[in-house]
């Protein structure tokens, strides 16, 4: 067979089993989100509980770094220690094994019973629920298929010239494999998949036990550098559990990838093969760690604390209430929809908290004011994904009743405030860097007309969340008033600045594109605060 068709049917099936990976995790998160949260978020009794707590969600999300990501969370927001999160990703780490151990078996049956299984729940599931676990046994379904699909891509490289001299070179030089695996674990965001690759590989004799080991131990780290990245621009709490939870799988990496180059470990006694010994050996790994790395949570948390710093203004971004929309309220629509708005005035306010100090920036753009709001992003785009997420779990006695477009409508709005939010801080903020970094300056006229823009904004802001919880008319008229008065000033502030431009004024031509970026944000954000108005219009408008 052609190489190039080789090569193209595997990453065909490599793509197949990283789709199918993201499937499960997706589905488990769409179904059974809150519940996770939840567990985890309550879960505080003792670091081996949280181990524990943290393997289950790992095995059924099937992914160490989103059991990660959810911990990060909770430790930010002051609901997770810093130990109790380390143990929590100690239990991460060895459920993403027991993942790898479960799906390494791989019975002829199982994988038509699971596609069979999975899209009758899928198709034929009267709520999103059991058509999301639906899609998890899909999932688990087309890993399986993905896996043979790898494997019968594969014989032909076995008979392969060059494939004996490279393999020889790797399984002598554990170093290089250790780091390719890390790196590539690290692209495909996923050492489930990864190190199910390898297995595969090794059931077709292209793997040694000794090369699967280096490789094993490259797909743990890069696994930690997954989640450590994902959180380098989240809260120094955030930072340091994902950071000391890399530091302990690189102790302990380092120290067996140690004996792989000094001295031979013995393969055998993991299993009959080297496909079953790969398994075992990665199982083997993830025990030990959570059997060390354990008693030590305590002391890497004053280590991590050490290493990382908390910059001022931080302590501020975690006092940041958590969300807390009421699970046991989803049966009963009315309060179910006011817990939600009580979140949405929530999100709001972190939404006013980032929106008010833009001017500031815009004289001295101070980083720790710019850090603090990027933070603060982090909690509104938390925020938007809970709430939409809850408002799909109401059960509405209509999918098409008032009380299920109500749901459907605060789910906007909870959109448009995290578009609020990316506009200050993907536009407004950048500009004001923009603004420092060039050592410009606005003309008198203009910086009074965007301070003018920016005082309209802020007061529509509070405007909009008058109108979100009293469903006032009168209140929702005078905020669409105030939409195209915003807009007037927007357009006679931009002709006011071509008229300087005509004029020849320095100052305006410096800050020209700057000045009219600025317009263009502010006429947005307010056109996104003022689309809570439209639903109350039309409510009213039916009952009239």
């Amino acid at each position: 067979m052609n190489i190039y068709l080789v090569l193209l049917h595997i990453a065909g099936a490599v793509t197949l089993l990283l789709w199918a990976t993201r499937m499960v995790r997706t589905g488990m998160e769409r179904s059974q989100k809150a519940v996770l949260q939840r567990l985890l978020g309550q879960g505080g009794r003792g670091t081996l509980r949280m181990a524990g707590l943290g393997a289950g969600v790992a095995m059924l999300l099937q992914s160490s770094t989103a059991v990660a990501l959810l911990a990060a969370g909770f430790a930010a927001s002051g609901k997770l220690s810093l130990s109790l999160g380390l143990a929590t990703l100690l239990g991460a780490d060895l459920g993403s094994a027991l993942v790898v151990q479960f799906l390494s078996i791989n019975p002829e049956w199982l994988m038509p019973l699971l596609l069979l299984v999975g899209g009758t729940m899928f198709l034929r599931g009267r709520n999103r629920d059991v058509r999301q676990l639906g899609r998890v046994v899909m999932g688990i379904g087309l890993i399986l298929i993905s896996l043979q699909l790898i494997g019968q891509s594969t014989l032909p490289l076995r008979d392969a010239p060059m494939l004996p001299g490279i393999v020889a070179y790797l399984a002598g030089d554990p170093f290089t494999a250790f780091l390719l695996a890390a790196a590539f674990t690290w692209l495909i965001h996923s050492s489930v998949a990864f190190v199910l690759l390898v297995v595969t590989l090794a059931v077709q004799g292209l793997v040694p036990f000794e090369l699967g080991a280096s490789l094993v131990l490259g797909a743990n780290i890069g696994s930690g550098l997954i989640a450590y990245v994902l959180t380098r621009t989240g809260t120094a709490v955030a930072r340091r559990l994902t950071l000391g939870n890399l530091l302990f799988r690189s102790a302990l990496a380092i120290v067996l990838l140690g004996l792989l180059w000094l001295s031979h470990i013995p393969g055998a006694y993991l299993g009959p093969d080297a496909a079953r010994q790969i398994v075992n050996f990665h199982l083997a790994y993830n025990v030990i760690l959570l059997v060390v790395a354990l008693p030590l949570t305590r002391p890497m948390a004053r280590l991590t604390e050490w290493l990382v710093r908390s910059p001022a203004g931080e302590a501020e971004a975690r006092r940041i209430s958590p969300v807390r929309l009421d699970d046991r309220l989803i049966g009963q629509p009315p309060l179910a929809l006011a817990s939600a708005k009580r979140e949405l005035l929530r999100m709001a306010e972190v939404v006013e908290r980032m929106l008010e100090p833009i001017m500031e920036l815009y004289e001295s753009a101070d980083p720790e004011k710019i850090r603090e709001i990027k933070q603060l992003e982090h909690a509104v785009n938390a925020a938007q994904s809970d709430i939409k997420l809850y408002l799909s779990r109401i059960r509405y006695p209509q999918p098409d009743g008032p009380e299920a477009m109500r749901g459907q409508e605060l789910a906007q709005f909870a959109i448009n405030l995290e578009y609020v939010g990316d506009a200050v801080v993907k536009t407004l903020v950048k500009l004001a860097e923009t603004r420092s970094e060039q050592k410009v300056k606005f003309s008198a006229a203009g910086w009074r007309e965007l301070n003018d823009l920016h005082y309209r904004v802020v007061e529509n802001l509070h405007l909009a969340l008058n109108v979100l919880m009293s469903e006032d008319r009168a209140s929702a008229e005078l905020l669409l008033a105030q939409k195209a008065s915003m807009g007037d000033a927007g357009r006679a502030s931009a002709a006011e600045h071509l008229a300087r431009l005509r004029d020849g004024a320095q100052q305006s031509i410096a800050t020209s594109n700057i000045h009219l970026e600025t317009v263009r944000a502010f006429k947005t954000i307010n056109s996104l605060l003022a689309s809570v108005a439209y639903p109350v219009l039309r409510q009213t408008a039916q009952q009239g």
